[in-house]
């Protein structure tokens, strides 16, 4: 099933959410993973600090404790040399380790009873030492036979043991942690990876299925554009070649009109000029009221055959207005065109400046804003063109305000030159925009003279340029005209070849 434009966008952005929703979770879990990892590292470094104060701290006091027996029994001076070395380290290694064991509150006892204990068994040593360095070794033998000290420092190295231990007991359960958290961290990356490869395989595989679908699309585009360019020009071929046909049997058929309107127009010249004789013998005959025959035949010479002839006089100059328009139209639609190259700002100018003089007495005036390229275009159609829209502007102005006419020109993003006629004229009725176009069609009051063949015969040589003509008009504001025409047109005549 085809992939549309919409669901190539929903598609996609499903799998972004997606994976966005992915990435959000591996960088929180793995944020959360690392603080704990953080915790635990803490922790174990906590356990080893203390586990290393309080191994520390007993193998002080066991050092000091065999340091005095060793004195006692040998008197010898060597042996208080381990005692001197560790005396005074012993309180500030027992200061240590209860500072790195305040974050536990059921070890503040304990530690504070070890603390008594140390002060007692350090007294006990000095005591001893004391007594035996005077000579009164009995006296230290027996301070030391109570087991006083021995009993303080059992209690002392059992605290330590117990501490040593929970330590070793923090520390293993930190590290099976650490490894726990390790271990949930490359499983959720190992998971993240897996979702966003699946992203990353779903998005290029739509990417590449909607790729697909455009180049097979853009295939079929121009294949139909080959064909329909065919179609087109084929009904442009017809179009032309059945325009040909009706031009032709236009100009044909207002040629051979034209013969029975001249022997009409002078067989009534013939009827004109032959009342003078009629007026003349109705003229020699004298007045008889009584005769009917000669009151009806002076009527009819006086009256009658004068405002008949004067009809057809009338009749027959409309026809040859109409079938000279024919004939005009015929002619420019079989007219060959000319390319050439055009500075439509000039040409603009020069067909204004032949008007001007028409605007200047209504004191109006005539704005030209031309900003395009040169054209390849036929001159002379452009100057009709231009100058059917001046003169209309003219012949139908507004009765109560100047002429006012602006005419602006400028290059499309297609490369169509769009040409801008503005007039402040009396405007055209929103029924008749598009009849005005049409043959001897006209619109609002006919007090002006006209056939109706202008905008008829201008739309035609737009056309025939490669553009068209369209109007916007008010009655209040005047009619703007836009012509289009294409930039070059050698390449429209390329095209019908």
């Amino acid at each position: 099933m085809p992939i549309s434009s919409k669901g190539f966008a929903r598609s996609s952005l499903a799998l972004i959410i997606v994976g966005l929703l992915a990435l959000i979770g591996i960088v929180g879990t793995t944020i959360w993973l690392v603080e704990r990892n953080r915790a635990h590292f803490d922790e174990v470094t906590e356990a080893r600090a203390a586990r290393t104060a309080a191994v520390d701290l007993r193998n002080l006091l066991q050092s000091a404790q065999s340091s005095q027996r060793g004195y006692l029994l040998t008197l010898d001076d060597r042996y208080l040399e381990p005692y001197r070395e560790v005396v005074d380290r012993i309180v500030p290694a027992y200061e240590l380790l209860d500072q790195l064991l305040l974050p536990y509150p059921e070890a503040e006892q304990p530690m504070a009873q070890m603390g008594t204990d140390i002060e007692t068994k350090l007294a006990e040593m000095d005591r001893t030492l004391d007594l035996a360095r005077q000579g009164d070794l009995q006296s230290a033998l027996g301070l030391v036979r109570t087991d006083q000290g021995e009993i303080t420092m059992e209690r002392m190295r059992t605290l330590l043991d117990a501490i040593v231990f929970a330590a070793d007991e923090r520390t293993f359960n930190g590290v099976m942690e650490q490894r726990g958290a390790v271990g949930a961290l490359r499983i959720i990356a190992i998971i993240g990876a897996l979702v966003i490869i699946a992203v990353v395989g779903g998005a290029a595989w739509l990417v590449l299925r909607y790729t697909r679908e455009i180049d097979t699309a853009r295939a079929e585009v121009e294949t139909l554009n080959r064909d329909l360019e065919a179609r087109v020009g084929e009904r442009t071929r017809d179009l032309m070649r059945a325009n040909e046909e009706v031009q032709r049997f236009a100009y044909i058929v207002t040629h051979d009109l034209r013969a029975p309107l001249v022997n009409i127009m002078g067989f009534t010249s013939e009827l004109e000029a032959s009342l003078g004789p009629i007026n003349a013998l109705l003229e020699s005959h004298p007045d008889n009221p009584d005769d009917p025959i000669l009151v009806e035949a002076r009527q009819t010479a006086a009256d009658d055959l004068p405002e008949a002839i004067g009809f057809i006089r009338s009749s027959t100059k409309k026809m040859d207005g109409l079938i000279n328009a024919i004939l005009k139209i015929s002619r420019e639609g079989r007219r060959e065109l000319r390319a050439e190259r055009i500075d439509l700002e000039a040409l603009v100018e020069s067909t204004v400046s032949a008007v001007r003089h028409q605007v200047a007495q209504t004191d109006g005036d005539v704005v030209v804003k031309v900003s395009t390229p040169p054209v390849f275009s036929d001159r002379l159609a452009l100057e009709q063109i231009l100058g059917n829209l001046l003169d209309n502007a003219i012949k139908y102005r507004h009765p109560e305000r100047p002429i006012a006419i602006t005419i602006e020109g400028r290059q499309e993003r297609d490369g169509r030159i769009v040409i801008d006629v503005v007039d402040n004229g009396r405007g055209i009725s929103a029924e008749d925009h598009d009849r005005v176009f049409e043959l001897f069609r006209r619109s609002g009051n006919q007090n002006v003279p006209g056939e109706g063949i202008g905008l008829a015969h201008v739309r035609i040589m737009a056309r025939n340029l490669g553009g068209d003509i369209q109007l916007q008009s008010n009655p209040d504001h005047g009619t703007t005209f836009t012509v289009t025409v294409a930039p070059d047109l050698r390449a429209i005549a390329k095209s019908k070849d």
